[in-house]
């Protein structure tokens, strides 16, 4: 079925330039990219042949080179002497070539041209004669399936990620669109956070040899995990949801679950607010409250909170509430958006790949 042949030069990946982009691969022994290393600029009269297999002689890893390829050290070029053989039933040929040689182990002296030559494979025959049809239209749907499968995968995560926030698409609204094309033109203006949303509260210390294992999150300063070091059961001032937090650094987040917090713990109650409000206004208090004048030696407390003024969307004087919510909605529909555009790509790269 097939000749073993030496390559026509054998590179060291150690001597040449290796490319990231190029004309022609520089295919290796690794079981990587297709034996791909990437692309050396070589003489091309040491090109070997497209429409063969390149084969790892001490670790039998095998793929189909569609194009002509240069090989670096222990690669056999392996020719097909049947005309009919090509990408679309080269893989068919691989998987049964690598299932007669999962015996040898690797680096093994097996792996010698003589030996590999007189290796047998099974094959699907029809008349007496190997039945190529069948291999390419195995191949083929087996390709179908898998394809169909991610477009399932693809279709039941966006789903759930869509119902998970409470979206059913990602198309703007005539308002969204307006929020966002309007956002550079808004006013603005400096409201003080006590007046608009009354007096912050804070948290009350709960050290951690006293934390009893629960549902509740509580929250304490610092950014990982949202700052959400423990679940307690402890009987604790429990804070609402859709209400921002600021840490003793300044650092706000939006909560949209109940919690506890310790006495690094300021709480801005936003409760009235519109969720997508409230996050914008999360947002205004972060990047006021967050400048780097608050650290362990100063810290942040819920006075800091009650005096701190922040620059909101303003209409007729007071908050536009309505614009950043509109606004706060189109930036996550648009999130929403790139998720389907990447998870498209990701299909069409799976039925290029196949396509090759």
């Amino acid at each position: 079925m097939f000749d073993f042949c030496t390559s026509k030069k054998r590179f060291d990946a150690n001597k040449v330039e290796v490319l990231p982009n190029g004309k022609f691969p520089y295919i290796v022994r690794t079981a990587l990219n297709n034996g791909q290393k990437g692309y050396i600029d070589e003489n091309e009269i040491y090109l070997n042949e497209a429409n063969t297999i390149s084969f790892g002689q001490d670790t039998a890893t095998m793929f189909y080179q569609e194009k002509p390829y240069f090989t670096g050290d222990k690669i056999k070029i392996v020719k097909a002497k049947d005309e009919r053989f090509n990408k679309k039933n080269a893989n068919f040929f691989i998987t049964v070539m690598a299932k007669a040689f999962s015996s040898f182990s690797w680096g093994s002296s097996s792996f010698n041209v003589t030996i590999l030559e007189n290796q047998k494979i099974q094959l699907p025959v029809k008349n007496g004669q190997i039945d190529f049809d069948f291999m390419e239209g195995f191949t083929a749907e087996l390709e179908a399936e898998r394809t169909a499968e991610l477009e399932a995968e693809r279709t039941a995560e966006l789903e759930a990620y869509l119902e998970a926030c409470g979206l059913q698409d990602y198309t703007l609204t005539a308002a969204e669109e307006q929020a966002l094309s309007n956002f550079e033109k808004s006013n603005w203006g400096l409201f003080n956070l006590e007046k608009l949303f009354g007096k912050a509260t804070r948290g009350r210390r709960l050290k951690s040899e006293d934390r009893v294992s629960g549902t509740l999150p509580f929250v304490t300063a610092g950014e990982t995990d949202e700052g959400v070091s423990a679940f307690i059961a402890n009987d604790v001032i429990v804070f609402s949801e859709n209400t921002t937090t600021i840490d003793m650094f300044g650092s706000a987040k939006y909560r949209n679950y109940k919690y506890g917090a310790d006495d690094h713990i300021a709480v801005v109650h936003t409760e009235h607010l519109a969720k997508f409000a409230a996050i914008f206004v999360t947002t205004a208090i972060h990047k006021t409250s967050y400048a780097g004048q608050f650290s362990y030696s100063r810290n942040f407390y819920a006075k800091d909170a009650d005096e701190l003024n922040v620059s909101l969307p303003v209409m007729g004087g007071q908050p536009n509430y309505e614009f950043m919510e509109n606004f706060i909605s189109a930036i996550q529909k648009l999130v929403i958006k790139d998720v389907v555009l990447y998870a498209d790509k990701k299909i069409a790269s799976t039925k290029e790949i196949i396509q090759k």
